[in-house]
C-alpha cells in the first residue's frame, strides 16, 4: 500500500466519521420514574393483536422497566431492561424473550453490558442449550429503552446514534441512525397536541450490511412519535418487533369500563 492511498483511505475514514451522528450516550434531561402504561399492539390495519403493559419501578438512579405483550394466539413478548440515570442513561442488562406462533424464531436472550456477554437459550431436540458469547457493548446500547431516550433528545440535535443487539436470529451487534422526521398533530379528547415523529433506520454494517438491501434482508425503517411539551411521553410506533417481521403499531390505549362495552354490545346487535 502506497502512502499516497494510505493518506486517501485516512482522509475518507475522516470524512465518514464528521458525517456521522453523535454515537455518545443521551444525557438525562426528564427522569424515569415509577409508572404503568397500558399500550395495544396492531397490524397498521387498526387490528389488536395483543394487550400490554409498561411498568417501571426504580430506586435512587437505578431503573428496571418490564414491556410485555400478550398476544390472542397465546404467544408473549416479554423484555426487562434495567439502566441507570445519572448525568447520561446507561443500560445494564436486558432480558428478552419472544416465543409463539406469532415468532417465526423463538428468542431468548440476556445481555449483561457489565460483563460484556450475551447469554442466549434455545431449544433443540427437547432439551434446552444454553450459549455464552462475549462481545464489546458500547455505553449507547439501548435494548428496551429507545422510547425513554428519545424523550431525552435535545431539540438541537436532529440527529443521534445508538447501538443495540439484535437477534436475527444469532445475536449481533447493530447501529441505530435516529432522524427528527417532523412534527405530527394528534388529539386528546378533542384538544390538538404536537409530537415529535423520529425515524430509526437500522445499519447492519460490514458486509452483511452491504449484501442485506441487494437480497431483501435491509430491515424497514421503525418510527417512533414522542409528545412534545414539559414532560414528554411516549404516544406510539410503528415498526417490526423481530427480524423480517411485520409492521406492528405500539400506543398507548385507554381502560374500557363494564358501561362502555354494554353500548358496543348494543350498538353492534
Amino acid at each position: 500500500m502506497t502512502p499516497r492511498f494510505r493518506f486517501t483511505l485516512f482522509l475518507l475514514a475522516r470524512l465518514i466519521l464528521l458525517a456521522s451522528p453523535a454515537a455518545s450516550q443521551v444525557r438525562v434531561l426528564h427522569r424515569e420514574g415509577t409508572l404503568h402504561g397500558f399500550l395495544a399492539l396492531r397490524t397498521t390495519e387498526g387490528e389488536v393483536l395483543a394487550s400490554g403493559d409498561l411498568v417501571q419501578s426504580g430506586r435512587g438512579n437505578r431503573v428496571t422497566a418490564r414491556l410485555t405483550f400478550h398476544f390472542k394466539d397465546g404467544s408473549l413478548y416479554d423484555e426487562t431492561s434495567i439502566f441507570t440515570q445519572d448525568r447520561t442513561f446507561r443500560l445494564l442488562s436486558d432480558h428478552l424473550v419472544q416465543k409463539g406462533p406469532s415468532f417465526p424464531h423463538p428468542v431468548d436472550v440476556f445481555t449483561d453490558t457489565t460483563k460484556g456477554q450475551l447469554i442466549v437459550r434455545s431449544t433443540s431436540d427437547g432439551k434446552e442449550q444454553v450459549k455464552t458469547e462475549h462481545i464489546t457493548l458500547p455505553p449507547n446500547l439501548s435494548n428496551g429503552i429507545v422510547s425513554m431516550l428519545l424523550k431525552n433528545v435535545r431539540p438541537e440535535d436532529d440527529e443521534i446514534e445508538l447501538s443495540m443487539v439484535v437477534a436475527t436470529p444469532k445475536p449481533r451487534l447493530i447501529k441505530l441512525a435516529i432522524t427528527r422526521h417532523a412534527e405530527d398533530l394528534f388529539a386528546v379528547a378533542g384538544s390538538k397536541r404536537k409530537a415529535t415523529h423520529f425515524v430509526v433506520k437500522f445499519e447492519i454494517g460490514g458486509i452483511a450490511g452491504a449484501v442485506a438491501p441487494l437480497i431483501g434482508k435491509q430491515p424497514p425503517d421503525t418510527s417512533v412519535w414522542i409528545a412534545d411539551g414539559e414532560t414528554p411521553v411516549f404516544i406510539k410506533s410503528e415498526g417490526p418487533l423481530y427480524a423480517d417481521g411485520p409492521i406492528w403499531r405500539i400506543e398507548l390505549t385507554s381502560p374500557v369500563w363494564p358501561e362502555d362495552i354494554k353500548d358496543k354490545e348494543k350498538h353492534a346487535q
